[in-house]
């Protein structure tokens, strides 16, 4: 919940859906704030204790937005401000009123004179907040043809504002571009009234030359895009605009640049004025996504083909363990296959994700299959997963799975012997940047005289290692009596930070 969610819901009595329109309008309103070179200030009503008895009424200001096309009003942010007094009776109007207030006079604050305006915010006909677009007048000049389109464009969304049509719902979804940007007003014909410096050369980049204005929007750009269906579709997203609508933004590519279009409708008070076009050249970002999902996909073919070469190991160990006919080098061997079958998985899960982290309970579940399998232990000895690793850094799973696989081969090995049944279970837990993993058997129980310090297997020792050295954590074995009494077991937990580990030298 964002804290305009939390303050609307602890100081008002606004229903969900309302209170969504004002975060839809408060995602939006940096367009209206720069259109209007003004800013732009959302007032709720509340009640205020007052020196008599009883309350009385005032407004909050919940959110505020500055504009980069012109000087702020304000110097100190207004987020909790409480009007009352003389400031109130605009607010009182415009929100009784369900009409658009300004005041005649601009009203100085200290050295600094303040148009103030009041948009009645409107849902489902009424009204549930006030936007106060209050303009710094220090400065003011004749106003060039861009800033009298701009104020047109911010007059026509507030008004679009108090009748309740702005934004519509499922409206600034995707990227947005900028009023700086560049801006492109349209006619209801399609056809263009206005297009700013910034818009002029954003149509050059994609090889458009020549005079725009008066030309139709959907001409232009097929002409120069690359893709003719990338055209027809901007020309359906401004048609969608004009008529009321609010298109998804559409990127257009031509002459080695991509620009961003994005269509907004027009119709204060019902009547239907075109569309205002924002256009963005994002041409260096998609260069730069290209490069990242180059780079993505050559990581994973590069897990992919690590994968690929750890199976093959796997196979050669597994072929050459058969022709050996001594136990214990063939056990050796066996161990050794199941190890790197075991990061096998890792990469391959890998190989298919451009993420720097792999869901591992799916890693475990297929690597708990394998060792009942390879150890031929699936009918006597059940093995299972109880708890989510969750998400695991890319950069510590292949030791972890490395843990698990000596951890869980150990307890079926040594835990059963003489054929005896038994399960052993995996059990993960999360909390507070912690991973606590417990593999618990229920079998004949650890020696008398067991440490993990002078044990001299080598899987205890890979364990030790890697717990220590490559996950920052810990290992501890203890007694583990079953449930039914049946006898001792050994609980292995291994803890872990599931932070990143900071590199060395960084």
């Amino acid at each position: 919940m964002s804290a305009l969610t939390e303050t609307l819901a602890a100081r008002t009595s606004l229903t969900d859906a309302q209170v969504d329109h004002i975060a839809r309008l408060v995602g939006e309103w940096q367009l209206l704030a720069d259109l209007a070179f003004a800013d732009l200030l959302l007032w709720v009503p509340i009640a205020v204790p007052s020196s008599e008895a009883g309350s009385e009424p005032a407004f909050l200001c919940v959110a505020q937005c500055r504009p980069t096309t012109g000087p702020t009003a304000y110097q100190h942010d207004q987020v909790g401000v409480v009007v009352r007094g003389p400031r109130l009776a605009a607010l009182r109007t415009a929100f009784t009123e369900a009409r658009i207030y300004r005041d005649v006079d601009p009203d100085w604050d200290g050295d600094l004179p303040i148009r103030r305006e009041a948009i009645p915010v409107k849902y489902d006909n009424q009204v549930i907040a006030i936007v106060g677009r209050d303009a710094n007048l220090a400065g003011v000049r004749t106003p060039s043809q861009l800033e009298l389109v701009y104020l047109q464009s911010a007059a026509d969304l507030a008004a679009m504002i108090a009748d309740g049509t702005f934004p519509a719902p499922g409206s600034g979804e995707g990227p947005a571009p900028r009023v700086g940007d560049g801006l492109v007003r349209l006619e209801p014909d399609g056809t263009i009234i206005y297009a700013s410096p910034n818009a002029l050369s954003a149509f050059n980049r994609l090889g458009v030359t020549g005079n725009v204005l008066s030309e139709p929007i959907d001409a232009l750009t097929s002409t120069v895009a690359d893709d003719p269906f990338d055209a027809s579709d901007l020309a359906a997203a401004v048609a969608d605009a004009i008529d009321g609508g609010h298109p998804a933004s559409i990127e257009i590519e031509g002459g080695g640049a991509v620009i961003l279009f994005r269509a907004l409708p027009l119709r204060p008070r019902g009547e239907t004025l075109g569309a205002l076009l924002l256009m963005q050249d994002v041409t260096e970002l998609r260069r730069r996504d290209r490069q990242i999902m180059s780079k993505d996909a050559t990581i994973r073919e590069i897990h992919h083909r690590v994968k690929n070469n750890l199976q093959t190991v796997a196979a050669l160990l597994r072929l050459q363990a058969r022709r050996v006919s001594v136990p214990g080098a063939r056990a050796a061997l066996e161990e050794s296959m199941r190890r790197v079958q075991s990061i096998a998985l890792v990469h391959e899960t890998l190989s298919v994700s451009i993420d720097e982290s792999v869901d591992f309970d799916e890693i475990v579940d297929r690597l708990l299959v394998m060792l009942s399998d390879v150890m031929g232990s699936s009918v006597r000895v059940g093995v299972r997963r109880r708890g989510s690793f969750g998400e695991i850094p890319a950069e510590s799973a292949t030791a972890l799975v490395l843990v698990l696989t000596e951890l869980v081969q150990n307890a079926i090995e040594h835990a059963f012997p003489d054929d005896r049944d038994g399960t052993v279970s995996v059990v993960a837990d999360r909390s507070r940047g912690l991973l606590t993993v417990e593999i618990i058997d229920d079998g004949v129980g650890l020696p008398e005289d067991f440490t993990t310090d002078r044990a001299d297997r080598l899987g205890l020792q890979i364990v030790r290692t890697l717990v220590t050295a490559e996950l920052n954590g810990s290992v501890e074995f203890r007694p583990h009596t079953a449930p039914e009494g049946s006898g001792e077991g050994t609980r292995a937990t291994v803890t872990m930070p599931l932070g990143r580990r900071a590199k060395v030298g960084g």
